[in-house]
């Protein structure tokens, strides 16, 4: 989990658009960012399990 001050702080543009940092829209996390849902890794697998990302599967072969 994010601390709340960084959170407050990506949402805010910055001086120079090179600091921009990708966050999770759910828990704040930098780290392990998935562009296209705008997810990091863990909340992208707890919501795929769940079934609440549309055309997300868990694969099976």
């Amino acid at each position: 989990m994010a601390r709340l001050a960084k959170i407050i702080a990506s949402k805010r543009k910055p001086k120079f658009a090179i600091r921009h940092r990708n966050r999770c829209e759910l828990c704040g996390r930098a780290r392990g960012y998935l562009s296209y849902f705008k997810l990091c890794r863990i909340c992208f697998r707890t919501l795929a399990l769940k079934g609440m990302i549309p055309g997300v599967t868990k694969a099976s072969w």
